[in-house]
């Protein structure tokens, strides 16, 4: 009989894309996951899993490195945000289809923040779409998702491993995956060309993205030691990370995959290749390690 897995998945920009390896290696294993709970990307991930388009978002991710990433970006001169995240939810909705959360086959929670309300909210009923707009809503980079009482912004506000709202059931196994670990990245080998490629359509992207964010800011440059993005960027990553060692002390799951912050940048969505390897790494040795641990007791 298969073990049932509740998952929990945390935020964490594009190292969520490890989430998908994580994911791949449990099934592998054999473990049935009943229930899956995410912030940010970790809603995006557990979100097309649960609606049975993991790799169809797997498959658009590994596309990533070959197409202009920041034609996706749809720069506006809001005061709430520097993208309105338009253009990449459109792209998402093909393998995003309009669904309720309340009719899909598992337990889906998607956990955002409300800054009007001063309040976590976790979207367990109503559109899988919705659900995961707000939740991927960064402060200050994404515009935030408004309601009839509130506005919304990125669950990792307030939560970024929400293992509070985990479904359980007796005899199940919670499973953490936390991809801002404080741990030594752990690559798979790739040849040094490779390496030499995908760097080099980086750094074109990220001159063509601060080109853009210049026009907005013109405060921002790529030569600033800490520009206004990568502020921001590393505000809301080091506020992510003290909270998660908050959840994890204060919860204790059964199986901790721990990633490592250092993995990629939080806009490094370029690496989704790799990202899932990376994942499917982490899994395997928390995997072994859970192995091991029933083998002495």
């Amino acid at each position: 009989m298969k073990k049932k897995v509740s998952l929990v998945l945390s935020g964490g920009g594009a190292r969520g894309i490890a989430h998908i390896g994580v994911i791949e290696e449990l099934e592998k294993e054999g473990f049935d996951i009943f229930s899956v709970s995410g912030t940010s990307m970790g809603a995006l991930i557990g979100g097309v899993y649960a609606l049975g388009k993991m790799e169809a978002c797997k498959n658009w991710l590994f596309t990533l490195d070959k197409i202009k990433v920041f034609n996706l970006v749809d720069f506006t001169l809001s005061t709430q945000g520097l993208v309105k995240g338009d253009k990449v939810l459109n792209k998402m909705k093909y393998f995003i289809p309009d669904a309720n959360i309340e009719d899909l086959p598992i337990f889906y929670t998607a956990v955002a923040a409300d800054i009007i309300n001063k309040e976590e909210v976790a979207f367990t009923r109503g559109s899988v779409f919705e659900a995961i707009r707000a939740s991927m809503a960064i402060p200050t980079v994404f515009t935030p998702v408004k309601t009839e009482t509130g506005l919304l912004v990125d669950g990792g506000v307030l939560n970024n491993i929400p293992v509070n709202h985990a479904l359980r059931r007796p005899d199940d196994l919670l499973v953490v995956v936390n991809v801002n670990a404080d741990i030594p990245v752990e690559r798979p080998k790739s040849s040094k060309r490779e390496l030499e490629e995908k760097h080099s359509v980086y750094q074109k992207k990220i001159r063509e993205f601060y080109g853009q964010l210049q026009k907005i800011n013109p405060l921002s440059s790529p030569g600033e030691s800490i520009g206004y993005f990568n502020l921001i960027t590393k505000t809301l990553s080091l506020m992510t990370y003290h909270m998660s060692q908050m959840a994890l002390e204060r919860y204790s799951p059964d199986i901790l995959i721990n990633i490592s912050r250092d993995s990629c940048g939080t806009y490094d969505f370029f690496k989704a290749e790799e990202l899932v390897v990376i994942g499917r790494l982490a899994a395997k040795k928390s995997l072994g390690n859970y192995y091991n641990s029933l083998k002495e007791r």
